[in-house]
Formats: C-alpha cells, sequence, structure tokens
C-alpha cells in the first residue's frame, strides 16, 4: 500500500488523541503510584494488553504464531520494549511525569546515532551531529538539576531512567528496522512487544520485592487506571499509530509524537501540581530542535552530489 503524502482531517486528529492520551498517562501512572507499585503496576497492564490483543487477534483470523524468522529479533524488541517500561515506571517514583517524558522522548536522537553506525544509509551530516549535540547539551544540564536541587532527594534517579527508558525504546526501534521485523504485520509486532512485558515486568517485579496481596483489594481508581492503562494506552492507542504509520509517511506522523511531552507538561502541572520552569520548557525546545535537524532530508542537489 502507497503511504500518502499528506495527513488529512481524521489522521490529525486521531495524532492527536494518541499523543494527548500518552501525555496524561505518564501522570495518570504516577498517580497510580500510591495505590499499586510501579513494576507490579506495569506487570498487570500488559498481562491484560496481551490477553486483548490475542482476543482482537483471534476474531480479526491475524495469525500469530505462523514460522517467519521472527522469533528472536521480536524477542529482543519485546525484552527492549519490557526494559523501557521498567525505566518509564520505575523512574516515575522519584521525578516529576513532565520531566520524565522530556527525558523518555530523547529516543529518536539515541536511534540515530545508533543507526548512524549500523546502517550505511543513516549515516548522520554535518547538519545531523549539530541536532544531536543541541539536544543532548539540553540533556546534560536538565539532568545536572536533578544532582544538584532535585525537587526531591533521589530526583537524579528518576532522570537517569528517564534517559534508560528513551535508550531501551530506540533500541527497539533500531531492533525492528533492521531485522526481519519490518516486515511483521502491526499486530503481531506489538504482540511481541506486550507479551514479553507481561513475562519480564512481573518477574521483575517479584524479584525486586514488590507487595503482591492477595485477594487484590485494587481501589476503583486503580482499577480505572489499569483499565485505561491497559485499554487505550498498550492497546487502542498503539494499534491505531502503527495503523498510521502504514498509511501515512512516517516523517509527518512522527513530528506530532513530540506534542506527548507538551501534553505531558500540561496535565502533570494541572493534576499533580508539577512545576514547569522555564529551564525545563527550554530544554523540551532545544531537544525538539535537535530531533528536527537530525530528521532533516537532504536536498536535491545534496542526494545528486552523494550519488
Amino acid at each position: 500500500m502507497d503511504r500518502k503524502e499528506h495527513l488529512d482531517a481524521f489522521a490529525i486528529g486521531l495524532l492527536i488523541v494518541c499523543c494527548a492520551f500518552w501525555g496524561f498517562q505518564q501522570v495518570l501512572v504516577k498517580a497510580t503510584l500510591a495505590d499499586l507499585p510501579p513494576v507490579f503496576q506495569a506487570g498487570v497492564r500488559f498481562v491484560g494488553t496481551t490477553v486483548v490483543l490475542w482476543l482482537w487477534c483471534r476474531w480479526r483470523g491475524i495469525a500469530l504464531f505462523e514460522r517467519d524468522g521472527s522469533l528472536w529479533p521480536g524477542l529482543l524488541a519485546g525484552f527492549l520494549f519490557s526494559m523501557e517500561f521498567f525505566c518509564l515506571f520505575t523512574g516515575l517514583q522519584y521525578s516529576a511525569a513532565s520531566r520524565l517524558t522530556v527525558f523518555l522522548y530523547t529516543s529518536p536522537l539515541w536511534a540515530a546515532l545508533v543507526l548512524h553506525w549500523f546502517v550505511a544509509s543513516e549515516r548522520l551530516r554535518a547538519v545531523q551531529w549539530l541536532g544531536l549535540l543541541v539536544a543532548f547539551c539540553a540533556v546534560a544540564f536538565t539532568l545536572r538539576e536533578g544532582f544538584i536541587g532535585g525537587q526531591t532527594p533521589l530526583q537524579h534517579w528518576g532522570d537517569l531512567l528517564g534517559v534508560g527508558g528513551g535508550i531501551a525504546w530506540a533500541l527497539t526501534t533500531v531492533t525492528i528496522r533492521t531485522t526481519v521485523l519490518s516486515r511483521v504485520g502491526a499486530e503481531k509486532m506489538l504482540f511481541y512487544q506486550v507479551a514479553a512485558s507481561a513475562v519480564v515486568l512481573p518477574l521483575l517485579s517479584w524479584n525486586l520485592g514488590e507487595t503482591w496481596s492477595w485477594p487484590w483489594n485494587f481501589s476503583h481508581f486503580a482499577m480505572g487506571s489499569l483499565l485505561l492503562q491497559t485499554l487505550v494506552g498498550a492497546f487502542a492507542s498503539y494499534l491505531s499509530w502503527m495503523w498510521l504509520l502504514s498509511r501515512y509517511q512516517a516523517s509527518k506522523i512522527g513530528a506530532f509524537a513530540f506534542s506527548t511531552p507538551l501534553f505531558a507538561l500540561m496535565f502533570g502541572a494541572l493534576w499533580l501540581g508539577e512545576e514547569i520552569t522555564v529551564s525545563l520548557l527550554g530544554a523540551l525546545a532545544m531537544v525538539f530542535v535537535g530531533i528536527l535537524l537530525v530528521n532533516r532530508r537532504r536536498s536535491v542537489v545534496e542526494q545528486e552530489v552523494a550519488s
């Protein structure tokens, strides 16, 4: 299927809804930490998502277990995906949702840096290296705040876990782009990621000694949070995103993804009273500029010279 060059009103609306919910979701997870420990919360979420996605694929007649050479790359992508959410949910204990989301969304920068060394067509040019430098300077400056005067004693650990989540996300992207997974259907690719997380995260939670009290007497808020995270966050929004990627140009869709930290800033301030500092807004702007430079395409003249 040929991808559409321009986003129509439906695509734009769906993108805004997805990004707004992802920004809201970080704040929702942090608010739920009072009821459920972080890694346990993430594990329950992905166990539920795995079941829902499997039922969806059964209903749609989508094969998930046929042999196509994607098993080992799929397991690797799934493990990296689970590490992203381990870092995200654990980091939210120590850092504001708005700060951590900014660090998480450095993922395109780490992916560009890794792809430069492993994929010839992804070699970075001078302007793209400049973009990386600008963005990473912003990240370093913002990390410095957490070490010298954070709002909480362990804020620097939350910030570092946010960066770790961004790196894990980037490595997941690299795994998908450089292996047979790039030819696997959206549902199967998502199934690898959520199913692996449904195994890895509960095991990590158990080994970390998080409370697994039985019977589970979740509060109404915690139950609602888990349902939203499972049905909307980890199922509907991810499938919608992959559907959009299959029909529209990835570069145009990716530009919308960076609105997620803005939504996280807004929801964090309105719901949790998180402080929006000038330095955090400046870091967000610099990271955005860096990503724009890294994703800047060659002009026709540059392409002719390179060829």
